[in-house]
C-alpha cells in the first residue's frame, strides 16, 4: 500500500490494479490514489478524526473507511460521510493521459447542500437538548444539509461538546493534552450560527406549544426537537464513605477532578469492571498509582465480551500491576480502608465507581413520549410525538438485523444517530441501519466490536486468543445465536472489523 511516488509527476496504470489504492504524495502532502474501473480518485491519506492511515482501510464502492474508528469518506468529494470524523479529507483532480495518471490541483472542499424539496417543510427552528455526541453530530449535519434556520443546543454540561471517550482514555492517562478534547473550536459555533447554551437544564417540554422550559425560567420554541440527553452514572451509597472520597467519571470535568486527585495519591480502588472502570484503572495505573479493581463479576466484561476476552483483559491489566478482587464488592469504608464482601480490606486515597449508567429519561417521560427501557423511536429515530426525535444513549430503535428493539450506549452510535436524525428532521426519511460499533483501548491494546449481542449460545475464536493470554494481539471472536453471527470483537484485525461492519449493513 505504501509508496513514495509523487502522483503529480504521473503514475503508470500498471502500478494500480482495478479496485486498488496506493499511497504516495502530491507535492509535500500524503495522498492515496484509487482506481475504480476507468475512474481515478486522489484523496488525503489521513483520517480527519485522529489521523488514521486510510490506505490501510477498506474501500467499499465510493466510500473509504478508516481502520481506527470506522469513519467513512467519499472518494469523489472527500466528505466525511459518517462519524466519528466530521471534516472532509482533501481531494485532487486526476487526469489520465495515455497509460499514465496525473494528479493535478486540489479541489475545493464540499459546500453545504441545498435542502431539496420534500413532503416535510423544513422546521422554522430546531432545538437539540444535549451537548454530547448525538447533539453535536446533529447540529453539524443540519448545517451541512443546508438548513439555515435557528439551531440551538441546550446542554447541562459546563463545557462545549468534547471527545468523551478520551475522558477515560488518553486524556485521563496523560497522553492527550487539553486541546485534544473539544470536538470543535469556539468559532465553529459562531461561524455556523449554532446557539450553544451551556450549564442549562431543561425542566419541561410542552409538546402542544412546541416549547421547552429551562430551569432558570427561559423558554425556547421549536419547530422540531431532538432529545439527546444521554445517560447518567449509576450511583451507589457506600456505607461510611464521604462525598469527597467517592468519584464517578462521565464528564470532562469529572476527568479533570480525577487527574487532580491522582497528582497527590498513591493508591486508588475502582469499583466495577465495566469499560469505564477498566479504562480508568488503566489510565490511573499509567499515571503511576497502585490500582485495585473490585467487581462482582468472575471476569472483567464477561457479560459483554465473554470469559475469553475477559480473561485476556484481566491478564493484560495484571501484567501492568493492576490487582483484581473479583466476585466481591465493597461493604463499607472506614477512613481510607475499604472492607470487601469476603472480609478482606484494601486501602485507597480515593474511590472511583464505574458500575454502569442509566438513560436520562425524565424529560421524555414528562413530555409523554412512549418509553420502554429507553425512548422508543421508529426506524427514522422519530418518537411517538411527531416532530420530536431521539438519539444516543436514550434511544431504543428497531434493529433490522436482530428483529428486536435495542438501545446501545456507544459514542459512535450516538454520533451516527445524531446525523441520521438531523437528515430526517429535514424530511430525508433515512432509516438508521448502521451496525453498532465501539472500541476500547487499555494499556495500548485496542479491542473493536461490531454488532450487538445481549446473549449468545456459541463463541468462535480465530487467531492467537488461547486460554485468555493477555499477549494475544491477533484474534477475532464471533458471538453467535442459533448459528447466526450477532457481533464480532477483534484485536489487531482492523480490516476484518471493517468487513464485518460492511457485511452486517449489507445484510450478509
Amino acid at each position: 500500500m505504501s509508496n513514495s511516488a509523487d502522483f503529480s509527476k504521473g503514475l503508470p496504470l500498471t502500478r494500480l490494479a482495478e479496485g486498488g489504492m496506493i499511497q504516495g504524495k502530491v507535492g509535500e502532502e500524503d495522498a492515496i490514489l484509487v482506481r475504480r474501473g476507468n475512474e481515478f480518485f486522489a484523496v488525503g491519506a489521513s483520517c480527519t478524526h485522529y489521523g488514521g492511515p486510510l490506505a490501510e482501510g477498506l474501500l467499499k464502492g465510493d466510500e473509504l473507511h478508516c481502520p481506527l474508528h470506522h469513519a467513512c469518506f467519499s472518494i469523489r468529494t472527500g466528505e466525511a460521510l459518517r462519524a466519528p470524523a466530521f471534516d472532509p479529507i482533501a481531494c485532487w483532480r486526476v487526469d489520465k493521459v495515455g497509460d499514465t495518471v496525473f494528479v493535478r490541483e486540489k479541489l475545493p472542499p464540499p459546500a453545504p447542500r441545498h435542502i431539496a424539496s420534500s413532503p416535510r417543510k423544513p422546521p422554522a427552528s430546531i432545538v437539540i437538548v444535549g451537548g454530547g455526541a448525538a447533539g453535536m453530530a446533529a447540529a453539524d449535519m443540519l448545517r451541512r444539509e443546508g438548513y439555515e434556520g435557528p439551531v440551538t443546543i441546550v446542554s447541562a454540561d459546563e463545557s462545549a461538546p468534547y471527545d468523551r471517550p478520551n475522558a477515560s482514555k488518553e486524556f485521563l492517562s496523560g497522553e492527550a493534552p487539553e486541546e485534544y478534547m473539544p470536538l470543535r473550536p469556539p468559532e465553529y459555533y459562531t461561524d455556523r450560527h449554532i446557539d450553544l447554551v451551556l450549564k442549562s437544564r431543561v425542566s419541561r417540554i410542552d409538546t402542544a406549544a412546541k416549547r421547552i422550559h429551562l430551569a432558570d425560567g427561559r423558554t425556547y420554541d421549536f419547530g422540531a426537537l431532538l432529545l439527546a440527553t444521554g445517560a447518567d452514572p449509576v450511583r451507589l451509597r457506600l456505607e461510611g464513605a464521604s462525598d469527597s472520597q467517592v468519584h464517578y467519571l462521565r464528564t470532562y470535568a469529572d476527568s479533570r477532578i480525577l487527574i487532580e486527585k491522582a497528582a497527590s495519591a498513591k493508591q486508588v480502588v475502582v469499583l466495577g469492571a465495566s469499560f469505564i472502570g477498566l479504562e480508568v484503572a488503566a489510565s490511573l495505573r499509567e499515571r503511576g498509582l497502585t490500582v485495585h479493581v473490585v467487581s462482582p463479576e468472575n471476569q472483567p466484561l464477561e457479560r459483554i465480551l465473554g470469559s475469553e476476552i475477559g480473561g485476556l483483559i484481566r491478564g493484560l491489566h495484571e501484567s501492568h500491576g493492576v490487582v483484581f478482587h473479583l466476585g466481591e464488592t465493597i461493604t463499607r469504608i472506614d477512613g481510607n480502608k475499604a472492607t470487601l464482601s469476603k472480609g478482606s480490606t484494601v486501602e485507597a486515597d480515593f474511590f472511583v465507581l464505574g458500575v454502569g449508567v442509566r438513560p436520562s429519561l425524565e424529560l421524555a417521560e414528562q413530555a409523554g413520549l412512549k418509553i420502554d427501557r429507553g425512548v422508543v423511536v421508529n426506524e427514522y429515530l422519530e418518537t411517538s410525538v411527531p416532530g420530536i426525535f431521539a438519539a444516543g444513549d436514550i434511544a431504543r430503535w428497531p434493529d433490522a438485523r436482530s428483529g428486536e428493539s435495542i438501545r446501545v450506549e456507544h459514542w459512535v452510535v450516538a454520533e451516527r444517530q445524531g446525523q441520521v436524525a438531523a437528515k430526517n428532521i429535514l424530511g430525508k426519511r433515512e432509516r438508521f441501519e448502521a451496525a453498532p460499533f465501539f472500541w476500547t483501548r487499555q494499556f495500548g491494546v485496542s479491542i473493536k466490536y461490531v454488532g450487538h449481542a445481549d446473549k449468545w449460545d456459541a463463541v468462535e475464536i480465530e487467531g492467537s486468543l488461547v486460554d485468555g493470554k493477555y499477549d494475544a494481539k491477533d484474534c477475532a471472536v464471533s458471538y453467535k445465536q442459533g448459528g447466526r453471527t450477532l457481533a464480532v470483537a477483534t484485536i489487531g484485525r482492523d480490516i476484518a472489523s471493517l468487513k464485518t461492519e460492511a457485511a452486517m449493513e449489507s445484510g450478509a
